[in-house]
């Protein structure tokens, strides 16, 4: 008898072990996590660049209180949400197991490093451009090498950094906003440090969301 009921527990007989096993449902929820982090994230970031005059939007396009077009936290949310599911999977596929100490405290300080190198950008006043940028470069680098350290994070992170500026210099091509004093084409030459920071911490969140399913799900199935 205790051997059937073992079975039906790992099959998922059971309501709740079906629901926390079923993929799609996983996917969605830590998807619409990573949406609504990715939203918050855009809102405070943008907030900061906004009053520092380093991004300008149209007037006909400031449609929130946060001086923030409608379509940026969307399209933020969404490629949080995309990065956080892809980086599991990454990890996954490579057989790249994390190798530093996950926890939510951990994660906590990605997240708070991230908001200083973006405040950093806004904030402090550098001699030039240059200086500005290799400074976010080596922060943003220390980032990844204090929290993530792996192979797949950084290549992740310098490809989506890339295809990231790219369609903002496409953006601002067309006239749909603006940086003041672009260094680098249309942009910000610091630009893509800030992309590659993102991609990093978006990256830890989602696989600490993983992470945390793993182990409800162990421990579930240690108790029944």
């Amino acid at each position: 008898m205790a051997e059937v009921t073992g079975r039906n527990v790992i099959s998922g007989q059971g309501p709740y072990i079906r629901m926390i096993t079923n993929r799609t449902t996983n996917l969605l929820i830590r998807g619409a996590m990573l949406f609504c982090v990715g939203v918050f994230l855009a809102l405070v970031l943008n907030l900061l660049q906004v009053q520092r005059n380093v991004t300008l939007f149209p007037p006909d396009v400031i449609s929130s209180i946060f001086s923030s077009a409608w379509w940026v936290p969307p399209c933020c949310g969404t490629a949080s949400a995309l990065i956080g599911l892809l980086y599991p999977c990454i990890d996954k596929r490579l057989g790249e197991p994390h190798k530093l100490k996950r926890e939510w405290s951990s994660v906590m300080r990605c997240v708070a490093v991230f908001v200083g190198i973006n405040h950093a950008s806004a904030k402090v006043d550098f001699a030039n451009n240059v200086q500005l940028s290799l400074t976010l470069a080596a922060l943003s680098v220390g980032l990844w090498w204090t929290f993530d350290r792996s192979r797949s994070g950084f290549g992740l992170g310098v490809a989506i950094a890339f295809l990231a500026t790219l369609t903002t210099q496409l953006l601002v091509y067309n006239g749909v906003f603006q940086y003041t004093s672009p260094d680098f084409l249309y942009i910000r030459s610091w630009l893509p440090c800030i992309f590659f920071a993102g991609v990093i911490t978006m990256g830890n969140i989602g696989r600490q969301l993983a992470l945390y399913e793993c182990k409800v799900l162990q421990e579930k199935i240690h108790q029944d």
